[in-house]
């Protein structure tokens, strides 16, 4: 079941748009306005006490661009199989290969939301 989003998460989430990647800022001007193959994206969506970096809700996908501090981190391996029991797929991308290749990184973006939506 969905937790109510509290203010201080919608206010950090709303903080993490303003202050964006170089990474999320390149992803973002793939995927907004259904750019991407028509899907519609979300981005730094708080969702049961997580920060969602991007959210498509119709294909039930979830994008993480990440940095090194979450190399081999735990808490996004519970977070991962959280949003997994609900029925979604997590897709991870590295900062630098979002900045390096966009290309490849929307082309496993589609590859993944086919089928889903």
């Amino acid at each position: 079941m969905r937790q109510p989003v509290t203010l201080s998460s919608r206010g950090f989430a709303r903080a993490m748009r303003a202050d964006a990647t170089k990474a999320e800022t390149l992803l973002w001007q793939a995927l907004r306005n259904r750019q991407l193959n028509g899907l519609k994206f979300k981005r730094q969506v708080p969702l049961d006490g997580y920060i969602l970096d991007f959210v498509c809700f119709e294909a039930g996908l979830i994008i993480e661009v990440d940095g090194s501090q979450h190399a081999d981190s735990q808490a996004d391996v519970v977070r991962d199989r959280h949003f997994e029991e609900q029925g979604f797929h997590i897709l991870r991308f590295w900062n630098d290969e979002v900045e390096k290749n966009p290309d490849a990184v929307c082309s496993a973006i589609l590859q993944a939301a086919k089928g889903r939506g």
